[in-house]
């Protein structure tokens, strides 16, 4: 899959460009309508690299905790020098940070113009960012057209008051509640696409109501990921893995040629066996899901992907997998399906190509399409 390049979206040419060009500089963010998913950690890369007829050398892996409110690792099984990997993971680690201050919503930092600002100065004046910020919202307002508006990071408003009640919920579950259907009816009245002005020229960004508010929490560490991994790539680095809670972007092959093997969960039962396992190289994996970001209400779970029809949980699917080379488009999509009946999902999967999916429903049936189902390890 090497050469099988993801559908192009929005600004991604533009954006590899300014990535050897500007450098990767220090970030920040966190995902609040975060993807579920595909288990690959550290014992499942090395369980894969054990299976290799000639060993690698011994892999090294870096974590980091500030990023994205997760954990966030760089494995190395190329063999690199040590000072390599130092100067390789230092950089991947650099870009995964800039971009989390840019699409931090909860904060803002010194001398930087983040989406917190933005949200902040909603219905005012335009807000001096930077380029990146820009190329990202760009990208997103393109997905939004290409999944008919189920990817929409202007979803803010609604995402707000679900966030809300379930933070308030697992700090004290006895007075756990859902939002009041009439707030939520008028949180969705500032959430069109529309609202989000962007100034390609000036480099300026304004939400045009007061009451709106940009989440990207579905799609931005995907993004960020993808970045870091163009960073790799460029270095020439070959045989890398990032893993940023549960998005995990492969760079290159083991050094036999061959490809990783990789848990997908069970979503009904997360802590037993895997729903499958998958082989990977040179791609990425995603999975949103019903079982890790969740709270109960009068004995119901009620879990953070967003139905923007209904305004509650989306009900067709208990997780959703996708796999393209591309970890932004895999973040994006993985929320998007997961809101979409099967049969418009499947439509919107094969007009882009060189995507594969894994749906699993409420019930625990599997369906995937055929590129995925070539993957599978028996």
């Amino acid at each position: 899959m090497r050469h099988a390049e993801a559908p192009a979206v929005g600004r991604v040419p533009r954006l590899a460009r300014q990535v050897k060009k500007r450098g990767t500089a220090g970030l920040k963010y966190r995902k609040t309508a975060a993807l579920l998913l595909v288990c690959l950690g550290l014992t499942a890369v090395l369980a894969g690299c054990a299976r290799q007829e000639q060993p690698a050398a011994e892999p090294r892996g870096k974590s980091y905790f500030t990023y994205f409110d997760t954990v966030s690792y760089v494995y190395d099984y190329a063999g690199d020098p040590a000072e390599r990997f130092e100067e390789l993971s230092a950089g991947a680690s650099a870009v995964l940070g800039e971009y989390h201050r840019l699409f931090d919503i909860y904060h803002e930092y010194s001398g930087l113009n983040n989406l917190c600002t933005v949200n902040r100065l909603a219905g005012g004046e335009p807000v001096e960012v930077d380029e990146k910020l820009i190329d990202f919202l760009l990208y997103a307002k393109d997905l939004y057209q290409k999944t008919d508006g189920e990817m929409n990071v202007m979803l803010g408003a609604v995402l707000r008051l679900w966030h809300d009640c379930r933070e308030a919920a697992l700090a004290d579950p006895a007075s756990a509640k859902l939002p009041e259907p009439e707030e939520l009816q008028a949180a969705a009245e500032h959430t069109g696409i529309e609202l989000l002005e962007i100034d390609e020229e000036k480099n300026t960004l304004r939400l045009t109501d007061p009451e709106a508010s940009l989440d990207v929490g579905a799609l931005g560490k995907g993004y960020a990921v993808e970045r870091a991994a163009e960073y790799l790539e460029e270095q020439g680095a070959e045989s890398y893995v990032l893993s940023v809670g549960g998005n995990i972007r492969i760079v290159g092959t083991k050094p036999d040629g061959s490809g990783w093997t990789t848990g997908v969960k069970n979503p009904l039962d997360p802590d037993g066996e895997f729903a499958l396992r998958l082989q990977l190289a040179d791609t990425a994996c995603v999975t949103s899901g019903i079982y890790e970001r969740y709270y109960t209400v009068d004995g119901q779970r009620y879990h953070h992907i967003i139905d923007k029809d209904t305004l509650y949980p989306a009900g067709h699917f208990a997780s959703v997998t996708v796999v393209t080379r591309d970890s932004a488009l895999a973040d994006g999509l993985s929320t998007a399906l997961f809101c979409m009946p099967y049969e418009e999902g499947q439509a919107l999967v094969e007009s882009l190509g060189e995507v594969d999916v894994l749906w699993i429903s409420p019930d625990g049936e599997q369906r995937c399409t055929p590129g995925l189902q070539a993957r599978i390890m028996e």
